[in-house]
């Protein structure tokens, strides 16, 4: 039977069956989650109905556990991993929340496979959460957070360096001075990445070295 309910603020049905059939065996439910799915879908192009957006749309405060968790999550790693710029950081930002990190790794080996999130005694893969939010694809947008934190560096100095053309010290100063910008609360990056560094100051040695060679 199906009954119609608008006890809530959004109309809704319940519907409920037998599963026992005229032996009194149960009728499998094998795979049941996966066609009412199909169907919905189908329903909902056949009708014109409108499909739900993603889980930004959805009512925290009438959540139970383990889902209201699980939204916890969704929401915490939303923000923490659209401005992280690797692992270590994510982690150590993660922790502060009550967000406990952990991995899975390939069969005896250090090969990196997956992540479990835990939370208020609930532990959920990473894709579980969200699909965005898989190992391979956490580990994708940090290293694109990365890209774009180096290539707005250099900018910035590109930026100075055509304003005002200092020495050769002052220019590495003003390159550390932009680094110590990233610590503390302007940015959840590691600004200590010595990697970055490098690079800015090979640039920097490249320009100075193609104006040396235009003076002579």
């Amino acid at each position: 039977f199906i009954a119609r309910h608008f006890d809530k603020e959004h109309p809704h049905v319940h519907i409920a069956f037998n599963r026992i059939d005229n032996n009194g065996s149960t009728i499998s439910d094998r795979h049941e989650r996966l066609r009412s799915t199909r169907i919905c879908k189908e329903l909902t192009m056949k009708y014109g109905l409108y499909i739900a957006g993603s889980k930004d749309n959805v009512k925290r405060n009438r959540l139970k556990e383990p889902d209201r968790t699980k939204y916890e999550l969704y929401d915490i790693l939303k923000k923490e991993v659209g401005r992280c710029g690797n692992w270590n950081v994510l982690v150590a930002n993660l922790k502060r929340q009550g967000v406990e990190v952990s991995f899975k790794h390939k069969e005896r080996t250090n090969e990196v496979q997956g992540v479990v999130f835990t939370k208020n005694g609930y532990r959920f893969n990473g894709s579980k959460v969200d699909r965005r939010f898989s190992y391979s694809k956490i580990d994708a947008a940090l290293q694109r957070n990365r890209h774009n934190e180096r290539m707005g560096m250099t900018a910035k100095v590109h930026d100075v360096a055509m304003l005002n053309t200092p020495s050769g010290s002052a220019r590495n100063e003003l390159f550390s001075g932009s680094l110590g910008l990233l610590n503390g609360n302007g940015s959840s990056y590691n600004a200590a990445d010595v990697e970055a560094s490098q690079e800015m100051a090979e640039i920097l040695r490249r320009k100075k070295k193609r104006k040396r060679g235009m003076r002579l």
